[in-house]
């Protein structure tokens, strides 16, 4: 009888260790470790540019390490007069390279306008970038 308690004790002890956790089936939920992207703008993140009659031209430069599969930049420009209008102009590339440019067009005269720029990481979805800058046209 003290053997058989010994027996279970034992298995008891062993299953509980790490060793007999879960094991990693197929699909697992969780996204790999990433350096937190890192984004430089020209026009500056969070400016307002003086008014001007263009080119309304935009860089995004990824600052940090390019994760695995690459980014995704999305850019919208819209009137920032709470008209609450949509955007004039929209885009969205996907990428690898660091430093993209890009040019807004069909920007109305006289009124402020709102860039917004988001990048996404296309190998770890929740790491994210946003930020945004204020300009008008003469």
């Amino acid at each position: 009888m003290k053997q058989l308690v010994l027996f279970f004790t034992l298995l008891v002890i062993v299953c509980a260790s790490p060793a007999c956790g879960k094991g990693g089936g197929g699909g697992s939920n969780q996204q790999p470790n990433e350096a937190n992207l890192v984004v430089e703008t020209d026009p500056s993140n969070g400016t307002v540019q003086a008014p001007s009659i263009g080119p309304f031209n935009l860089k995004v430069t990824i600052t940090s390490a390019m994760p695995p599969n690459g980014v995704k930049i999305e850019i919208s420009a819209k009137k920032d007069d709470g008209s609450g209008s949509g955007p004039f102009f929209s885009t969205t590339v996907n990428t690898a390279t660091g430093v993209n440019n890009f040019s807004i067009t069909n920007t109305p005269s006289n009124v402020q306008c709102l860039v917004e720029v988001k990048v996404t990481s296309l190998t770890k979805s929740t790491n994210q970038w946003s930020g945004s800058y204020r300009y008008s046209r003469k």
